[in-house]
């Protein structure tokens, strides 16, 4: 009998398992159907998004490709592409409803397996760092964004996480006269993270104004183009523009309950099975484990990928396993960074060469057209 893998999100997870399966799985399997579901039509490289907003330094095309024309290239019939987002999800029946543009009441497919890999979006609507909705107002954000930081010669950003840290350095690499602080809640940077104290050297050599310890308590147009910011030090600040990065939302409210954690992730066992269900496993951002992250997201599709591929022959799944070597790098600019490679510091040249170059977008179009793999 054929065999339908849904997969559930357009993004680096989905994207990943979706051309692993066509390209590996389907010549061994060729009665397997995989349908994508993706609410954005075209694939997202939103780890260049912290450059992206900066005005005329990055090509919409550089991060953001069609996703359909990648497909294509497989036997026909083994693969469906939905513009849509899912909706519900009834493990009994293995269902899951998706909301499209072109169907009033939404439409539903059945799965023999599922993949959720729906992803996050900014706890802040309207903020262009995730793909929060469609493509074309995905491009009106990154746009609206890149106009406004354009315009202020004051601007705030909330948030010491390493999009924070990355969004902020952009700016004021790009534009040394702005002003640009930098609030983090926390008392270290990106979470206190071993790279913290270099990472705030790079930003001070830049001209970012840090201030640790505070956060934004409070955001209130001031009736005259600017915003009006109480910070929980009890101190106001008047700013051009207002950047919130902090916080993820998992798009995960279509999911039963008992499919998540207190935190509404999916609850995940070791092959990244969903707990809760059968045939269903979960990757990426939906996950964040053992952290939200690129590499983290890259293995875990690999891993699921491998593990269907597994099921359809009627073998035990192996253990997705973490990285072995525990990796963060944040870029400081268009010229430098800080990292670390387990507890070996990344010299600031290296960060740059890696990502801070070109922020990985040569990867978007390996990603649509299945090169990547």
């Amino acid at each position: 009998m054929p065999k339908t893998v849904v997969v559930l999100g357009g993004s680096l997870g989905g994207l990943a398992v979706t051309h692993r399966l066509l390209k590996y799985t389907l010549p061994h399997e060729p009665d397997v159907k995989v349908v994508l579901v993706s609410k954005n039509s075209h694939f997202y490289w939103n780890i260049a998004s912290v450059r992206a907003v900066i005005p005329r330094v990055v090509r919409d095309e550089e991060l953001l490709q069609p996703i359909a024309p990648g497909l294509a290239q497989y036997p026909p019939g083994s693969v469906e592409f939905v513009v849509g987002a899912a909706t519900g999800l009834d493990p009994q029946a293995k269902t899951v409803r998706v909301a499209t543009a072109g169907a009033e009441r939404g439409l539903t497919y059945g799965y023999d397996y599922l993949v959720v890999a729906t992803g996050a979006d900014a706890a802040e609507p309207g903020m262009p760092w995730k793909a929060a909705g469609t493509h074309d107002e995905l491009v009106a954000s990154l746009r609206s964004t890149a106009a406004r930081i354009g315009a202020a010669s004051h601007v705030v950003v909330a948030g010491g996480g390493p999009t924070g840290v990355e969004v902020s350095a952009e700016i004021k690499y790009e534009f040394p006269a702005k002003t640009v602080v930098l609030l983090s809640a926390g008392a270290e940077l990106v979470g206190g993270d071993a790279t913290a104290g270099r990472i705030e050297r790079e930003l001070g050599r830049l001209g970012v104004d840090v201030r640790k310890g505070i956060r934004a308590a409070r955001a209130d147009d001031d009736g005259a183009g600017k915003t009006r910011l109480t910070l929980s030090s009890g101190e106001e600040l008047l700013t051009d523009l207002f950047l919130p990065t902090t916080g993820l939302v998992p798009n995960t409210a279509f999911l039963p309950a008992d499919f998540l954690t207190e935190g509404r992730y999916v609850d995940v066992d070791e092959c990244m099975r969903v707990r809760a269900a059968q045939d269903v496993w979960a990757i990426g951002d939906a996950v964040s484990k053992p952290r939200a992250s690129y590499l983290n997201t890259d293995g875990q599709a690999a891993g699921v990928a491998r593990n269907i591929g597994l099921v359809l022959q009627g073998k035990d799944q192996q253990v997705v396993k973490d990285p072995p070597v525990d990796i963060f790098i944040c870029t400081t600019g268009r010229g430098r960074g800080a990292g670390r490679l387990g507890p070996v510091p990344i010299p600031s040249l290296v960060v740059w060469a890696v990502k801070g170059r070109t922020l990985g977008m040569e990867r978007t179009a390996k990603y649509v057209d299945g090169t990547m793999w």
